[in-house]
């Protein structure tokens, strides 16, 4: 295929999953049909079968392609929050008003993303992911954090899910503006230590903390900084309930 060929391909691509992606916020999923988009997009039906396969394929494209662009935004805020020197837990918190203002103002999106499998296949939700892993981590380097870092990213998005679908679940005009906020505070309140200066968990917190430096103490060989994440995953998670997870970690 040659390189014209190749641009070209992308650029009709690229309009048909921005047509679908309009009609898709305008309207809702029953607008997108074959018709509808091509129509928008200014190119034939059979096109959008040859590039998509079908209008689920479609629909993929057009949640992937929303998706990654309000992750981009959420990788260049958290990049600049960490060369600011902003407070850890005030980006947390921004992030997370962010994203549930996103899952309202994007039901469809949000609901195609809500699907296990669709999630698990999705690389701009895995980026969202190690994104809100980043800002988690910057809580534990903080010496904020009295869980395992793991345990406290699925807290987050276990809740974050749990409001946009009852919110959305809701009628508009009987939704709690306040919700967001009281689930906010409810997952700070189980993972958050009062304050970065207090230790009420004992050697917990601690271990947390240096747990989210360990993999970048250059003063200690590979073995020993494998050694060190070893003992203060126990310290952390005596129970082993995230082991799992905590040793997959890089």
């Amino acid at each position: 295929m040659s390189d014209a060929v190749r641009n070209s391909r992308t650029d009709t691509r690229a309009a048909i999953v921005d047509a679908a992606a309009s009609l898709l916020h305008e309207k809702g999923p029953g607008a997108v049909t074959t018709r509808g988009v091509a129509e928008r997009a200014g190119v034939q039906a059979p096109t959008i079968y040859r590039l998509f396969g079908d209008k689920d394929g479609l629909l993929e494209a057009v949640a992937e392609h929303v998706m990654a662009a309000f992750v981009s935004d959420k990788a260049a805020s958290v990049a600049a929050a960490a060369a600011t020197d902003v407070d850890p837990l005030d980006d947390l918190r921004a992030s997370w008003h962010k994203q549930i203002e996103f899952g309202l103002a994007n039901p469809a999106i949000f609901r195609l993303l809500s699907d296990p499998e669709r999630v698990r296949d999705s690389p701009a939700a895995r980026r969202g992911k190690q994104i809100l892993e980043t800002r988690v981590r910057r809580l534990a380097a903080a010496g904020r954090l009295r869980v395992p870092e793991p345990h406290a990213v699925d807290l987050i998005q276990a809740a974050g899910v749990g409001t946009v679908q009852t919110l959305l679940a809701t009628a508009q005009a009987h939704r709690d503006p306040t919700l967001g906020e009281a689930m906010m505070d409810a997952v700070l309140g189980r993972i958050l230590t009062d304050a970065p200066t207090r230790t009420p968990d004992g050697p917990l917190t601690s271990a947390v903390a240096l747990r989210a430096q360990a993999p970048h103490l250059e003063m200690l060989s590979e073995p020993e900084r494998l050694l060190l994440m070893e003992w203060l995953d126990r310290i952390a998670d005596p129970a082993g309930t995230n082991a799992k997870a905590i040793s997959t970690e890089s």
